[in-house]
């Protein structure tokens, strides 16, 4: 899966170094260079982690951590150049999820991004219903249906449809695919979830509104809408 992070700072080789190692790791790295950007791009961007300085020109990280609280639970880790406790005390007491001091080590920081995501993607509730483009699809009762009309599916293709609809717009990669649909101890080859997928789409087939893309070299996608046309 390509989780955006926004990294936030108003020191550009401090910026190019995150973009650098998010980027190995396979992130997609927006960034802004002052705290007022860093709220503009949070609300248009919509990123799944914003990596956040402490002091920076026109509003410091703290500000923009208390503004982003007030609407988001997005995950923040706070970067600051100070060793004082109280900064680190302050900023997670408004809701920093995690607190690094610069100079850092740029892999610390992938590692923390990775811990800080895990976390949060645990302790988020799940949706009992899912619904796009047409389809909705009850976890507890496990029924789909399409348009109002039942769709029977197989168990496996039931959880792959539950994956792709908890991460609608989402690239997920087959490896990400097989963790949470067979999970994390499976071993089988990853060609069974091309199969599953040829499956689901002809079970899906007469969606109008809804398809499973195929994003090349990477794995899939649940596009809704005009964006619905299958690669």
């Amino acid at each position: 899966m390509a989780s955006t992070v926004l990294v936030v700072d108003d020191e550009k080789n401090i910026v190019q170094l995150a973009r650098l190692y998010l980027n190995k790791e396979g992130y997609e790295v927006e960034s802004a260079y002052d705290g007022l950007e860093a709220l503009k791009m949070a609300k248009s961007v919509r990123p799944d982690l914003i990596i956040l300085d402490l002091m920076m020109p026109e509003m410091d990280g703290l500000e923009v951590c208390r503004e982003l609280r007030k609407t988001s639970n997005v995950p923040i880790i706070m970067l600051t150049a100070k060793g004082d406790d109280i900064d680190r005390i302050v900023g997670l007491e408004i809701g920093a999820d995690d607190y690094m001091t610069k100079p850092f080590n740029p892999r610390e920081l992938v590692a923390r991004v990775k811990a800080v995501l895990r976390r949060t993607a645990q302790d988020a509730p799940a949706q009992a219903v899912l619904e796009a483009g047409g389809l909705r699809l009850d976890t507890a009762s496990r029924e789909v249906t399409l348009d109002g009309a039942e769709i029977t599916l197989r168990a496996k293709e039931f959880d792959l449809l539950t994956a792709f609809m908890r991460y609608a717009g989402i690239v997920l990669d087959r490896e990400r695919l097989l963790q949470l649909v067979w999970g994390a101890d499976y071993y089988g080859d990853t060609r069974t979830i091309d199969v599953h997928v040829a499956w689901l789409r002809e079970k899906l087939a007469a969606a109008k509104n809804v398809k499973i893309q195929t994003v090349w070299g990477v794995g899939y996608k649940l596009v809704v809408d005009q964006d619905a046309e299958e690669s």
